[in-house]
């Protein structure tokens, strides 16, 4: 999805990543599943409690960008997995589903001309939807950087990596 408009495209190509960060889609590909659950060392969370917090942070924007009914969430209970809580690797390939499912709405958002950047979230005048969607960005490539940098320092990213 892009847009003929530069600023619309612009955060698309930011939600994205490849610009100046790693894209979500990178940093998952070819996990490996004896991984999911490992606490990279001095970490305490798993990769897979990274996932989730990246997944269940989304989530609570886009749903603070639609939502007149919006409800704040409980830090950082509600954005974070228990910390004992492991997964399986249905429940790792769930979270990267949900995440690009959510990733795709809000690029909706962006893509849809009728949609006013400047415009108040429903539930806080005080805060526009472009500063949701920049939030959502900043939140996402600094834990995408992450994601990629605890790899390396577990050896997780197999042969030819750069």
């Amino acid at each position: 999805m892009t847009s003929s408009d530069p600023l619309r495209a612009q955060l698309i190509g930011l939600l994205r990543g490849g610009n100046a960060h790693m894209p979500f889609s990178e940093a998952v590909a070819n996990f490996p599943e004896g991984m999911i659950n490992v606490r990279p060392r001095n970490v305490p969370y798993s990769f897979w409690h990274l996932l989730e917090h990246l997944r269940l942070t989304q989530l609570d924007i886009l749903e603070y960008v639609m939502s007149a009914d919006y409800r704040e969430k409980e830090w950082p209970r509600d954005y974070w997995p228990a910390p004992d809580a492991e997964a399986t690797k249905q429940q790792w390939d769930e979270t990267i589903a949900s995440f690009n499912r959510d990733l795709e709405q809000l690029i909706g958002i962006v893509s849809d001309e009728s949609t006013d950047l400047f415009a108040p979230v429903p539930s806080t005048p005080e805060h526009n939807i472009l500063r949701e969607i920049l939030i959502v960005a900043d939140h996402n490539a600094y834990h995408v950087g992450e994601l990629g940098i605890l790899r390396q320092v577990e050896g997780a990213w197999g042969p030819g990596h750069r």
